[in-house]
């Protein structure tokens, strides 16, 4: 293939370039990646949860949203704070192929079969640049223009240039999703249609991309509408401007609860509805850890045990189902991972390597009492009321299912269900004693490897850590059982 700079869009079109619009373009490359991973054996789940491996949701989440896609829809992730609706929405943004092909000078990359092929140019028109450059004068017509006229680039999509992302808030005006003429500079050009005087907003910079709108409930009613014709034809209007632009794109839109009712409802119709709930799985949520999380880089191990009981308080506090703003994002994702980097923060102000359940219990206050979001001096008391009376009658119970959950594997995995064996590491680590030979070797495959690794432990400290870890528990009142 000739260099970029030389190509026009004849030689694209004898290459064998098929033109895509943005749903196709991403809808295929998920088919394509799903399949891949069939043909190597993975299940269908398996398959698609490849496809986002940073984030966590519910298998029929995962479902709904891979349909939508494949279907061509723009989408609206709702459900509680933290739950991942976010994280999805820039998960689909790595996904999305990224390579095009665009007419070399175009502000909003107008496909090239957009200016010459005319079955195209009704699916996605050109710009009135593109119209102005190669059209012979008067109404366009894509049939009339010489594609071996039309220059071609291969680009890439990026921030500004197929990608553009929109925080929802009362401050985002009709004018940052349409864009603006510069009259100004109108006025020294003198060309209406040259893209100097064009200054893409947030629709048209997403045009062959993609466009991420957090909060879109929390826009005004009139950016609400802007983004309604967007979706509806396709075309945006810059302010100042008697000249409509493509804006083709995928539109990935996210809301909580309380706002679903301020979604204009001609736009909600227009945007498939996906509901993104709490995981209620312990496994998937210990992967939230897992995939959320890096090493602590100071060598502080958390011991699995206070991972899993960070996560039951977090469940457990989901299951009592309150009903307060205040107190929403209490049981997020994000409180979890907060509570195990501020039990880590504790340790370190002990200068220890090792975070101890006197640890964990502060941090886990601190992310709790973090996530209220209080509406006044009474309200803060009144909500941490309610966070502190459930931790009173939670923490120890959580810190007693992490320990239990954690021992059950540790016999079944490790001890071989042995009863006998189990008993007698029981006695020597009550004992405060570190076993040797392979009873010590056993003993410190208690320590799982992605805790040994996040501490940088010896085999010595290895052992240490798991007479300290079991002697906390003790304290706490935990027992090592015979059997799960």
């Amino acid at each position: 293939m000739p260099k970029d700079k030389e190509f026009n869009a004849a030689m694209l079109k004898d290459s064998g370039y098929r033109p895509r619009t943005a749903q196709e373009s991403l809808s295929e490359t998920v088919l394509d990646s799903i399949e891949r991973a069939r043909a190597k054996g993975y299940s269908r789940d398996e398959a698609m949860a490849l496809l986002f491996r940073s984030t966590i949701v519910g298998p029929d989440v995962m479902e709904s949203l891979i349909s939508a896609i494949l279907a061509g829809s723009h989408i609206l992730l709702f459900g509680p704070s933290g739950t991942g609706k976010t994280s999805l929405a820039k998960e689909l943004w790595r996904i999305f192929p990224k390579e095009v092909m665009a007419v070399e000078g175009c502000p909003v990359q107008d496909d090239p079969f957009s200016v010459f092929d005319k079955e195209h140019h009704a699916r996605s028109p050109c710009c009135p640049s593109c119209e102005s450059r190669f059209g012979p004068g008067g109404e366009f017509d894509p049939s009339m223009v010489d594609p071996s006229s039309v220059p071609v680039v291969r680009t890439r999509l990026r921030e500004g240039y197929g990608l553009a992302r929109v925080q929802g808030s009362a401050e985002v005006f009709p004018d940052n999703l349409t864009g603006v003429f510069n009259l100004h500079r109108l006025e020294e050009i003198g060309d209406p249609t040259s893209p100097l005087v064009l200054e893409p907003g947030k629709l048209l910079q997403a045009n062959r991309g993609l466009l991420l709108v957090d909060e879109v409930g929390k826009l005004p009613l009139g950016t609400q509408n802007v983004l309604l014709q967007a979706l509806q034809e396709g075309i945006v209007t810059p302010a100042k401007s008697r000249e409509t632009f493509p804006a083709g794109f995928v539109a990935v839109t996210t809301s909580n609860l309380r706002d679903l009712d301020a979604i204009n409802e001609p736009l909600n119709d227009r945007l498939t509805n996906i509901y993104v709930d709490y995981i209620r799985e312990h496994s998937r949520n210990r992967r939230i850890l897992e995939v959320a999380r890096r090493p602590d880089p100071r060598g502080v191990m958390m011991p699995e045990i206070l991972m899993h009981a960070s996560i039951f308080t977090v469940e457990a506090w989901r299951d009592l189902s309150v009903d307060l703003p205040e107190l929403s994002e209490v049981g997020s994702n994000r409180t979890i991972l907060d509570m195990v980097s501020r039990s880590i923060a504790y340790a370190l102000l002990r200068g220890s390597r090792q975070v101890a359940v006197e640890d964990f219990e502060k941090g886990v206050k601190d992310a709790m009492y973090g996530r209220i979001r209080a509406r006044g001096g009474d309200s803060f008391q009144r909500n941490e009321e309610i966070v502190r009376e459930y931790l009173s009658g939670n923490m120890e119970l959580s810190v007693e299912r992490g320990f239990r959950l954690y021992w059950c594997t540790f016999f079944q995995r490790d001890l071989g269900a042995s009863a006998q064996r189990a008993e007698k590491l029981a006695r020597a680590i009550s004992e405060g004693s570190i076993p040797g030979g392979a009873d010590g070797d056993l003993l410190a495959k208690f320590i799982s490897v992605n805790e040994r690794n996040a501490g940088g432990l010896t085999d010595e400290e290895v052992r240490s850590a798991v007479v300290g870890i079991m002697g906390q528990m003790k304290d706490f009142g935990c027992r090592p059982a015979q059997g799960p």
